[in-house]
């Protein structure tokens, strides 16, 4: 994709975002963020999230005591369609 052909479809909706997720052992809790994920104008930005929402529905939990507090916090955020980083992504492109 050309630099034009990227700042149309940007202009069109298209959007640049970022998934989270947690994993736990006991007393270990580790928050990431995934590979940034290209969504175009009119796709769902939630199901390209949903794989890290399972495994941090899985292994998030069990940290004590922010195992909970970042699974939540990452479950809320991919369910919103993930963390938009386009003006992040277009400044390092540009």
């Amino acid at each position: 994709m050309t630099g034009s052909e990227l700042k149309r479809e940007i202009a069109a909706g298209a959007r640049f975002v970022v998934y989270q997720y947690c994993f736990s052992i006991i007393v270990l809790t580790s928050r990431r963020g995934s590979d940034v994920y290209f969504i175009p104008a009119g796709e769902s930005a939630i199901q390209p999230g949903l794989p890290y929402t399972f495994l941090t529905l899985m292994l998030g939990w069990w940290g004590i005591p922010w195992g909970p507090i970042y699974s939540i916090g990452a479950i809320y955020n991919n369910s919103r369609g993930g963390k938009d980083v386009t003006a992040q992504v277009l400044k390092a492109l540009i």
